[in-house]
């Protein structure tokens, strides 16, 4: 009796496994042994894979439904695994932002306190879970099927073992063998487990069935013929394949034509055997260099596209760098976060060992970014609620004000609210718009109104103008009459009737210079010390001051005469210390009497500028 042979045991075209060619061979009967299980290999081939992490969360799903329901279940379950990873990767990122912010606004809270529901992630785990039943459905039927063509294969093995070792007439058994051969090539793939044990035992006996048939050997032989013409057109179609530019395409053709002439085609002569075998087993290892050179090209490109992921994960990595960002650099480096954000998923495959790594690190720096990003707006996000409050309070007090007759007191402080507003921040942008229209007409209301009282002011003022030029050419035939007493008050008549005229617009304050000419060459006409004239004069010009409301001068003149004053005692004081200094000084010493002469002039002009002073005081307490 034969025993059966194990699947270390050499192949009878004379494949050595510790040689070069047949390690690739192997590898290739080893990739055929799991096709074999598989009945959809290579379905998907067709449906393209599109940039799933480029999705949102309702196209993945939609996306995932219609492959569903229009293609078979194992031809999509690489898009399926890619579809599931991407959504789960924006879920968990989005969820992950989602606890940060809450946990930010909260600080008591734990972070089990936190809850976030995705509606549409229930329906794409329904679908999923749609897909996965259809997909375990199928896998079950097709290991049903799998034990079942085991069943049948082993049977033929059985039948051949019995006619190898039971039959005399080999010659009327040879139909039979025809008939286990058709038998065998139709009966479908086998459990890949199974698959190098079973194909061996079938040749094993199918050789030893050829071996045996001696009686007939012409019938033998071009059974063997037939067989080496088989091998050799696969050979040829092998060769073909070396000019093929789809070098992936070609090697899983390679694959087929390995399959076919390991489970389809018998033995072939004797002599021949070892000659077909290495034929085309050149050609494999020939098409398998031109792989293994694709291979290193695609894991250059692959390595690249790792070296350059790894350059925008830098890149990311410094936009945070600064300790303090603005609004528009943190708006700058957003952009520029989006844009390498996608420059980064549309760059092709990197090596699988490095996968799951590379992605890991973008998530992380991701994640920093929009920490970083997070903690900066939400404290904008405060600052900009303050700025809120505090517009909202400079429009109140616009709108309590904007109704005041009260102009002198109430315009300083609305031209303050104007400052104040300009000084706070942003504020949020759904509110903005909002805000400004009602400062602005809160504003405008009173500003309208003070307008429209200043050009009433001004008709008045341009009347005052008139009267004013009227008066001033009455003036000019004034004369005096020698009486020193009539004369001034008579001046003095002229200088209330002028104020009493009340103000001109501010253009033609000019006329004032005008008057006050006069009163100067009058003032010269009269017997005055020139104190009583300086007096008279300096009175009239604080009360033009006061009359036209010019605060600003006014202050400037108190100024003015208090440094005078100070000025003056310092240098009285400097005087009287430098005789102090002179010695045997008497009171007729001619220096001495100089800067008697001098600390005395020095106090008439401080009298007088003290005088002045008080004018200043007693007609200011007057107007308030």
């Amino acid at each position: 009796m034969l025993e059966e042979k194990n699947d270390n045991l050499q192949f009878a075209d004379g494949a050595n496994l510790d040689s070069e060619k047949d390690i690739i061979v192997d590898a290739i009967n080893s990739t055929n042994a799991e096709d074999s299980e598989d009945t959809t290999i290579n379905e998907s081939i067709d449906i393209p894979l599109l940039n799933y992490d480029e999705l949102s969360f309702e196209e993945l799903n939609s996306e995932l439904e219609k492959l569903l329901h229009n293609h078979k279940v194992m031809a999509i379950r690489e898009h399926a695994e890619a579809i599931k990873k991407a959504f789960y990767h924006k879920y968990n990122e989005l969820v992950e932002e989602k606890r940060t912010v809450f946990l930010e606004e909260n600080p008591d809270a734990y972070a089990h306190d936190f809850q976030y529901e995705l509606p549409i992630k229930n329906n794409f785990e329904s679908t999923f879970n749609d897909y996965r039943n259809k997909r375990s459905a199928h896998y079950k039927s097709i290991q049903d099927q799998l034990k079942k063509n085991l069943l049948e294969r082993n049977q033929i093995i059985d039948e051949l073992k019995e006619i190898v070792n039971n039959t005399e007439n080999f010659n009327s058994a040879l139909k039979d063998i025809h008939s286990l051969r058709d038998r065998w090539k139709s009966i479908g793939p086998i459990p890949k487990d199974n698959y190098n044990h079973v194909w061996n035992n079938y040749h094993f006996y199918l050789e030893r069935f050829y071996d045996q048939l001696h009686l007939d050997r012409e019938a033998r032989d071009l059974d063997l013929k037939n067989n080496l013409d088989a091998k050799q057109k696969l050979i040829e179609r092998a060769s073909l394949l070396l000019d093929e530019t789809d070098i992936r395409k070609a090697f899983r053709e390679l694959q087929t034509l390995h399959r076919v002439w390991k489970e389809e085609i018998g033995p072939v002569p004797q002599d021949m055997r070892e000659t077909v075998w290495e034929n085309f087993s050149n050609i494999t290892k020939q098409l398998h260099d031109k792989r293994e050179a694709l291979q290193a090209e695609l894991r250059k490109g692959e390595e690249d596209n790792l070296n350059q992921k790894n350059e925008i994960i830098i890149s990311i990595q410094k936009l945070t760098v600064k300790d303090e960002m603005s609004h528009n650099e943190w708006q700058k480096s957003i952009k520029e976060f989006e844009d390498l954000r996608k420059q980064f998923l549309n760059i092709g495959r990197i090596p699988s060992e490095n996968i799951e790594e590379s992605w890991g690190a973008f998530k992380e720096t991701t994640r920093n970014f929009n920490h970083l990003k997070n903690n900066f707006y939400k404290d904008i996000k405060k600052e900009q609620h303050d700025n809120l409050l505090k517009k909202q309070a400079l429009i109140e007090q616009a709108q309590s004000l904007n109704q005041s007759t009260d102009f002198q007191t109430v315009t300083p402080i609305m031209k303050k609210i104007q400052e104040d507003w300009k000084k706070i921040g942003h504020v949020p942008r759904r509110v903005s718009d909002k805000l400004w229209k009602d400062f602005k007409t809160a504003c405008n209301i009173y500003f309208d109104r003070l307008h429209n009282e200043r050009n009433k002011e001004i008709e008045a003022e341009m009347l005052n103008f008139d009267k004013k030029k009227e008066y001033l050419e009455d003036l000019k035939s004034f004369e005096l009459k020698g009486d020193h007493k009539e004369d001034l008050d008579a001046i003095k008549i002229h200088i209330e009737n002028w104020k009493n005229i009340g103000p001109v617009p501010q253009t033609r304050r000019h006329i004032e210079g005008k008057f006050n000419k006069i009163l100067d060459a009058l003032f010269d006409k009269l017997s005055l010390t020139k104190k009583e004239a300086e007096l008279v004069k300096f009175s009239n010009k604080i009360e033009q001051l006061i009359e036209n409301n010019d605060g600003r001068r006014l202050q400037n003149e108190t100024i003015f005469v208090q440094r005078k004053i100070d000025e003056i005692q310092s240098e009285i004081f400097q005087l009287e210390n430098n005789v102090q200094f002179i010695s045997n000084a008497k009171a007729d010493n001619p220096l001495i009497k100089e800067i008697n002469k001098n600390i005395e002039r020095h106090k008439d002009e401080l009298n007088l500028w003290k005088d002045k002073l008080t004018q200043l005081k007693n007609l200011s307490k007057n107007e308030s």
